[in-house]
């Protein structure tokens, strides 16, 4: 099985669904933003898996949990009214539950870059691979995750010259 041809995912998807979330926050639709949410997508699912593999509860391509999803509503995006609007009208849902990352690709990419924006950490230069790496790490999959910025680093570079 192979996944999503990755270049028509950044394009197609992803670009013009942060250029959504910059008409609300500039930064949301940044260069850096695409190509980390881009990565994400290849170190989380191979870019084309829409659940978790082993029964887990990780969903969409960017395999985000529902916990994580619910709190991305509960303590940020319910906060940010312009945000939020945009939100909902990227899912198409006043009211977006979690099993929507799985059949809405602009919204699960949407809520990817919520789940980055939230980190106080710096993000690092756009196409520094490694650097995107590492913040996926950090940011996205925690200590305790299976993902290693190491070997994650090349998918990063992938996506970076999608």
């Amino acid at each position: 099985m192979t996944g999503l041809n990755l270049s028509q995912l950044k394009a197609l998807v992803v670009t013009p669904t942060l250029a959504q979330l910059a008409l609300v926050i500039p930064a949301l639709g940044s260069v850096w933003a695409i190509n980390q949410v881009t990565g994400t997508t290849l170190v989380e699912s191979g870019c084309q898996y829409l659940k978790q593999l082993g029964g887990g509860p990780a969903l969409g391509l960017w395999q985000m949990e529902p916990a994580t999803h619910d709190d991305c509503w509960t303590n940020f995006i319910n906060y940010n009214p312009s945000l939020k609007s945009r939100m909902q009208s990227i899912a198409g849902q006043e009211s977006p539950a979690a099993g929507l990352m799985v059949t809405n690709l602009a919204y699960a990419a949407a809520m990817c870059r919520i789940k980055y924006w939230r980190s106080p950490l710096p993000s690092p230069v756009a196409t520094n691979a490694a650097g995107c790496a590492g913040y996926h790490k950090q940011v996205y999959n925690s200590a305790l995750g299976a993902a290693d910025a190491e070997t994650n680093t090349p998918l990063f570079q992938q996506a970076i010259d999608a």
